[in-house]
């Protein structure tokens, strides 16, 4: 799903001859007005790139719902319980997935900046910077969580092999 064929480039050269100065009033709003065009175009192609990603991601969720499928069919008919590697293997891939869908909720909640609204520029960065904080924490949250749930599998082999050599 692309918006342009691969190898278009999709930004447009504009020369304006002016009459007057490059330091007049129309100069000036025409550079604005080209600044902006680009700017535009830059965030067009931001939104196609995200549109492919979208798509990608999209089949490898349906792929992932696939497979989780087959695996409770599996525990259901053969009565087997998943082994403690692809538990946390399990674990990991919810917490990614759950901070995918909650980064892709807040870029779809977050209101127009560009729009007639009650906040003010400054606030929306500060309020961006938040969220880019927020979700660094989040990040260093679960990669704690990952660490804990290893060196828990990790025990729980030591214990093992603790009991299996006071049993010998």
């Amino acid at each position: 799903m692309a918006c342009r064929p691969p190898g278009s480039s999709s930004y447009t050269v504009v020369i304006i001859p002016l009459r007057t100065s490059l330091y007049s009033l129309d100069a000036l709003r025409c550079y604005l007005w080209i600044k902006r065009l680009k700017d535009l175009e830059k965030e067009k192609d931001a939104l196609c790139s995200g549109l492919e990603i979208l798509e990608k991601a999209r089949l490898w969720y349906l792929q992932q719902l696939q497979e989780n499928r087959e695996r409770q069919v599996n525990i259901k008919t053969n009565n087997v319980c998943q082994d403690d590697a692809a538990e946390a293997r399990s674990c990991v891939l919810r917490s990614r997935i759950q901070r995918v869908n909650g980064s892709l909720g807040s870029v779809m909640a977050e209101p127009n900046v560009t729009s007639t609204s009650n906040t003010s520029l400054p606030d929306a960065v500060a309020d961006s910077d938040l969220r880019w904080h927020n979700t660094l924490l989040t990040q260093e949250v679960s990669d704690k969580n990952r660490q804990i749930s290893m060196l828990e599998l990790e025990k729980d082999a030591l214990l093992e092999q603790l009991n299996e050599l006071q049993s010998h």
